[in-house]
């Protein structure tokens, strides 16, 4: 059984917790983000998602509003977890409460990660650049 929760980290701490796990093996141990980069001053206003299977939290994402729209961020998905269609089903949670707001969506999408977003109808715009040593291009939602 596959579920996801939404929660601000103020109001539920145990679930920060969990995400920021995910988070920390992901993008710290695996590709090296400095933790002063990956946690940052916008994580007690984004809106955070924890996903579980079998009640077992394996993926995190979270959205925040910028001056530009909503900026969608922190996507993560423990390894034993990948390429099981558990990320787009995130992704669809998110985009379905986030839509109704008619704001623009964006992100900023690592090289590899392109294909799954161009497949969620997310295209790119801009140049190509480098955030916290990894290169990346900003996608909107069309």
């Amino acid at each position: 059984m596959i579920d996801i929760v939404t929660f601000n980290i103020n109001e539920k701490p145990d679930l920060s917790k969990q995400a920021n796990q995910i988070r920390q093996k992901v993008f710290v141990e695996e590709q090296n983000v400095d933790p002063v980069l990956e946690y940052d001053e916008y994580e007690s206003t984004a809106i955070h998602y924890l996903l579980s299977v079998e009640g077992v939290p394996v993926a995190t994402a979270r959205w925040r509003e910028t001056p530009k729209g909503i900026k969608l961020e922190r996507f993560a998905t423990l390894t034993s977890h990948r390429n099981k269609g558990l990320g787009a089903f995130l992704l669809e949670d998110i985009l379905n409460d986030i839509l109704p707001t008619d704001k623009k969506i964006y992100l900023h999408s690592q090289l590899k990660a392109i294909p799954f977003y161009k497949r969620h109808g997310f295209v790119i715009i801009g140049e190509q650049f480098t955030e916290a040593d990894i290169e990346h291009f900003e996608m909107e939602y069309r």
